[in-house]
């Protein structure tokens, strides 16, 4: 049978191309090994024993279980470091290697700044200290503080701001005033030291809290009794009889590390032992903020409030003739409050709470009328409208006459943006002697009382008829600028031109 030419052009095709070498072989690409996977572990888990057995079997059902158990050590957890400065720099450290260390800063909502702080150990929730700055910080308390420059001043006030012991208790003006007097001080190992002048923040080292406990002097096996005599400065003893003795003992659980705090500024006749007192177990460098400059401090803030009350008292207008002396009183009762803008501080017919005295902002004065509202069907009804009459500035006041003479406001007030002022309650008002009353009554007047009800129906007329002309104005602006095809932001002048012809020496729009 003859052969079709088709195949034999393939099998020539065939033949020919027998001795052609093959294409060379490509390396396949490699494998990236993920960072979180544990592969050592993922193949020991894919090889227990048991695993390939039958269905059936127990030694299948074991395998499953120790399988599902193991599963989750193949993921790789980052270790959490956290940041600690040591007590003794290794010398043989450069500091380059020092600076060059990364601190992982402690947020707010990380976990672990809350687990340091239940230890005892630091929790410092900004960013963290580095070993050379720590070490500048602990040069500069050494000095005194009439001898810190301006830049040593700032860097130990931003120090104490990244403890949150410390701004729980102070503001932060405060904070940068008491930085200025905050000193060092040394206390060796198996010191006590007693908070009672001031409040400490531990630096370097470690110290135990002391708790109060009671031992029978008869017991001869008693550890802490036979421990007197070999570390009695640990103790302080107050007998109550000749068998019981009171001992404040340091704890073995309650340690204060670094950046731990005890003592107190305030209240420290009522504070705790464990608060007030720690035993040394190293030696330690202690900050130390003085109780007396605190109480300097709070004093100093006493006096700067009082003269800002009674320069803003003096400078309104019913007070500027009166005595220093009377307004001093109106100053010992009188205390600072904010309020936010469109608050109501009093509401027309009501007797006022308080006296007012405006620092700063301003209150709307606004005033009830009865006003007609068109209605469908031709009808109106009558309705309650706040006009607007004028304002309070600063350095008025107002609430003295409601006050003395239980009257009610005739005018509400509301705050027109927020309003810092000095304010006096109704109680104090009418706890005053009878002469300072008196001469408040002689020398105030009711707030707007001037206002007659046809000032406030024509100040009300003429307000709606300024917002029925400016809704007339507007509506036949619209109108005229809708019929003669003109769209606001579009130009004045229409064309119907779909592209701008190139070369023009003619003006786009025409003048006629």
């Amino acid at each position: 049978m003859p052969v079709d030419s088709l195949p034999n052009s393939i099998l020539a095709h065939m033949l020919a191309i027998s001795n052609v070498p093959p294409p060379p072989l490509h390396s396949l690409p490699r494998l990236r090994l993920s960072k979180t996977i544990n592969y050592g572990q993922l193949n020991a888990l894919c090889h227990i024993r048991g695993l390939k057995s039958d269905q059936h079997s127990s030694l299948r059902s074991e395998a499953h279980d120790a399988f599902i158990k193991q599963y989750p050590q193949i993921f790789l957890r980052e270790k959490t470091v956290l940041p600690k400065v040591s007590h003794q720099v290794d010398k043989r450290k450069s500091a380059l290697k020092l600076a060059e260390k990364k601190h992982q800063p402690v947020m707010a909502h990380n976990i672990s700044a809350y687990l340091r702080e239940a230890r005892g150990g630091p929790s410092i929730d900004e960013k963290e200290i580095t070993e050379e700055k720590f070490q500048e910080f602990l040069n500069i308390l050494k000095k005194l503080p009439v001898y810190r420059t301006t830049h040593e001043h700032n860097m130990v006030w931003k120090i104490l701001q990244s403890i949150p012991e410390l701004t729980s208790q102070f503001s932060n003006e405060d904070l940068k005033i008491l930085s200025k007097k905050v000193i060092s001080e040394t206390w060796i190992k198996g010191s006590t030291v007693i908070g009672d002048d001031g409040l400490y923040v531990l630096l370097t080292g470690q110290a135990r809290r002391r708790v109060k406990v009671f031992r029978s002097l008869i017991e001869e096996n008693d550890s802490i009794i036979t421990s007197l005599y070999r570390d009695s400065f640990l103790f302080d003893a107050e007998l109550q009889d000749s068998t019981v003795a009171q001992l404040y003992v340091p704890s073995k659980k309650l340690i204060v590390k670094q950046w731990g705090i005890f003592g107190s500024l305030k209240d420290r006749a009522e504070m705790d032992e464990r608060d007030r007192s720690v035993v040394t177990d190293y030696d330690c460098e202690i900050l130390k903020i003085a109780a007396k400059e605190y109480e300097k401090l709070k004093l100093e803030k006493v006096k700067h409030e009082n003269a800002q009350k009674l320069k803003l008292i003096r400078k309104c207008p019913f007070y500027e003739t009166w005595p220093t002396l009377s307004i001093w009183e109106l100053v010992s009762i009188c205390k600072f409050k904010n309020f936010p803008p469109g608050h109501v501080l009093v509401e027309s017919g009501t007797v006022i709470s308080f006296v007012g005295y405006i620092n700063s902002g301003y209150c709307n004065i606004y005033r009830n009328v009865v006003g007609l509202v068109d209605l469908p069907i031709n009808k109106v009804k009558k309705i309650k409208k706040l006009v607007y009459m004028g304002k309070l500035k600063e350095k008025e006041s107002f609430g003295e006459i409601s006050i003395l003479l239980q009257a009610p406001f005739t005018c509400t007030v509301i705050t027109g943006q927020e309003v810092e002022m000095a304010v006096i309650e109704d109680k104090d008002i009418q706890a005053l002697d009878p002469v300072t009353k008196e001469l408040m009554i002689q020398t105030a007047k009711p707030t707007f009382g001037h206002l007659t009800e046809e000032d406030v129906k024509s100040e009300y007329i003429k307000s709606v008829q300024a917002k029925e002309w400016k809704y007339f104005k507007n509506k036949t602006i619209q109108r005229i600028l809708h019929s003669n095809g003109v769209l606001p932001g579009f130009g004045r002048w229409e064309h119907y031109w779909p592209t701008f012809p190139k070369n023009l020496k003619k003006p786009l729009i025409s003048y006629s």
